[in-house]
Order: C-alpha cells, then sequence, then structure tokens
C-alpha cells in the first residue's frame, strides 16, 4: 500500500519570491517544444502526493511506489518525492499551468545539453538527469528523476578558507564558463548588459509604484542603476535561482545543483548576491577569490557592487511578489526589511 506523508519543507525558501521564469512568461512560442505547445489548462491545476506518484509510476517502467510525500518546488510546479521497492528516493515534478509546461520543457531541455558538461569533469557536481515522462490530461508532462545526494547548505555556517566556501565559489564559476549556446537551444532568455540594467530599471519602477519603498533607499537604487559604468558586463550562462533548496553538500563539497528553471544569459552577479549577502564577511572574501581564480578572462570592477545591489533588490521583488499575489503577509515583511535596508544604509 502507498503511504503518504505531510509536505516536506526541506526546500521551502522566504527570502525571495518564487518567480515564473522569463521562458514561461514570455511563452516560447518560438521553438517551443510539441508538448509544451498543445495544451488545455483552464485553471491552475494542484495535485496531490498520490496523484504525483501515480504519475511516476506511469513514467518510469517497473516503477513500484511505496511512500510519497509533496515538497515545495516553486509556486507553478507540484514536485514530490516518491519512494520505490527498493528504498530509492525519485522526484516526480509537474506543471500547474500551461506557462509552467513550457518552462519545464526548457528547463529538461537545458539538462540534457548540460550532461556532457557533467560527465566531462567542467561541471564539478550532479544535475538531476530526467529517467522518465508521463503525459498529463492538460498538456505537457510530468518527469521523473532520482533524487540527488546531499543535503541543502546552510550559507551561514560557511567558514573562511578552502573548504566549502572556496568550493562554492568554484562551483558558480564554472557555471559562468559554460558557452551561452546551451542556453540559447533551450530556448531560455538571453540578455545584453544594456537589456538586463534596463530590466533592473523596470522592476524598481514597478516598486516604486506600490508606494512601500523608503523614498532615500529609492534614490540610492537609482543611482546605482544610472551609473552605466557599474553595468558594463560580460553576460554569462547564470543558475538564476540559487538558494539552499538548490545546492545540496557534503562535507565541504558542492554535489550537486537542482532548480534550473530559471537559467539564463545574464549577469554574474546574479548567482554570487545570495550567498555574499547570507555568508558571513570572511567567508564571502573566500568565495569571491575562489570564483575570480576560476574564472578565465575576467575583467568586471564592479562585479562585486553589482551583488552587493541585487541582493538588496531582492527585497523589491519580495514586495512585488506580494503585492501581486495579493499576499499581505508577505507585502508587511517586505515593508520592515526595506524599513532595516533602509536604515543600514544610511549609516553605512
Amino acid at each position: 500500500m502507498l503511504e503518504t506523508t505531510p509536505e516536506s519543507r526541506r526546500s521551502g525558501r522566504t527570502d525571495e519570491p518564487d518567480e515564473r521564469s522569463d521562458a514561461a512568461t514570455r511563452g516560447h512560442t518560438a521553438g517551443r517544444p510539441a508538448a509544451a505547445a498543445r495544451t488545455h489548462y483552464r485553471w491552475r491545476v494542484t495535485r496531490s502526493a498520490l496523484v504525483l506518484a501515480a504519475l511516476a509510476t506511469a513514467a518510469v517502467p517497473g516503477f513500484d511506489a511505496v511512500r510519497a510525500r509533496r515538497t515545495l518546488s516553486g509556486a507553478d510546479v507540484d514536485a514530490a518525492t516518491v519512494t520505490d521497492a527498493e528504498g530509492v528516493d525519485w522526484v516526480v515534478r509537474a506543471p500547474v499551468d500551461a506557462a509552467a509546461g513550457a518552462a519545464l520543457e526548457a528547463e529538461v531541455t537545458l539538462l540534457r545539453g548540460l550532461t556532457h558538461y557533467v560527465s566531462s569533469g567542467v561541471l564539478p557536481f550532479a544535475l538531476p538527469e530526467v529517467t522518465g515522462s508521463a503525459p498529463l490530461p492538460e498538456g505537457g508532462r510530468a518527469v521523473v528523476h532520482r533524487a540527488l545526494p546531499g543535503n541543502p547548505l546552510d550559507v551561514a555556517t560557511l567558514a573562511p578558507g578552502p573548504g566549502l566556501a572556496a568550493d562554492a565559489g568554484r562551483a558558480i564559476a564554472a557555471v559562468h564558463e559554460l558557452p551561452s549556446s546551451v542556453v540559447e537551444d533551450a530556448t531560455l532568455p538571453t540578455y545584453s548588459s544594456d537589456e538586463y540594467r534596463e530590466r533592473r530599471l523596470a522592476e524598481l519602477d514597478d516598486a516604486a509604484a506600490t508606494g512601500h519603498v523608503p523614498p532615500t533607499l529609492l534614490r540610492r537604487w537609482e543611482k546605482l542603476l544610472e551609473d552605466v559604468s557599474m553595468w558594463r558586463f560580460q553576460p554569462v550562462v547564470v543558475h538564476g535561482d540559487l538558494g539552499a533548496e538548490h545546492v545540496l553538500v557534503e562535507g565541504r563539497r558542492i554535489v550537486a545543483v537542482t532548480g534550473w528553471a530559471e537559467a539564463r544569459v545574464a549577469d554574474p552577479a546574479d548567482d554570487l548576491a545570495w550567498l555574499l549577502a547570507a555568508a558571513p564577511q570572511d567567508a564571502g572574501d573566500s568565495i569571491l577569490e575562489a570564483y575570480q581564480l576560476r574564472r578565465t578572462e575576467l575583467s568586471d570592477p564592479h562585479l562585486l557592487d553589482r551583488a552587493l545591489l541585487v541582493g538588496e533588490l531582492a527585497l523589491a521583488r519580495w514586495l512585488l511578489h506580494g503585492v501581486r499575489n495579493s499576499l499581505d503577509d508577505v507585502v508587511a515583511d517586505a515593508v520592515d526589511m526595506l524599513a532595516e535596508l533602509d536604515e543600514q544604509t544610511r549609516e553605512a
């Protein structure tokens, strides 16, 4: 008999909104995979752990599910960890609407394209490898892969030196050394440095329109975003959604990275922002040093400045997430954090 357990919160993250990828938002009518193009969603679909386990059974021949629990995997994907009769854990993911289905298809294409870079050692960590898929009545498909090893990275415990902090810097640098073609082939977004600065300015305008951002903080951000010299960077492949639940570690090494739906060609500062904002300062120095040593031909004197700014702007995105989804508790939380940041930056 299949057992179901309460929803696991191992992957819950509260510091940033669960934002749908640009790939999904724009629909990707050009080059969209056929499975994602034919959809019949009329509303968002939510599936139980039992339903997700049944999808895993349909996706993988001979699969015998004995236990399942829902896991948090963002607002746009239903996910569960399903244990088979041999005690092996598998992850099944299914989109909740058509746009999420398009994003999932793009992610699967990207992961397929990255397989070579894992097997050749260019990427020094494991990635999800889709083992099977099952069609959904609404269109699109659910995908299944083996659960990856490791535990979520606890950034607050990072220490300076050649250990886990340095390994995190090297891991991010390895992603940034990938050819942009792997993202382009997956029909995920690519941006020039000017285009990306304009996107940041548009986000700031949206945040300002809420009336919840302190005026002094707005002026600070506007000044930094309008300083064109800060935004002269070489766009690279970025993961785009790094967080504790997506970076899995064992001992002093990062062993797996998941959650690639937000990948794009954009600002390398995006992937460094979360670590540098949350890690102790001395550990942050080790992260940045290891990152710089691993990158080739890196010439970006304002990388750290942009990373710190991106970390601050995450509060604006959190605010927008709450406003757009009518989440009063999220809005209140964002307002409190923005006020605290405003006070800190005034004192600096």
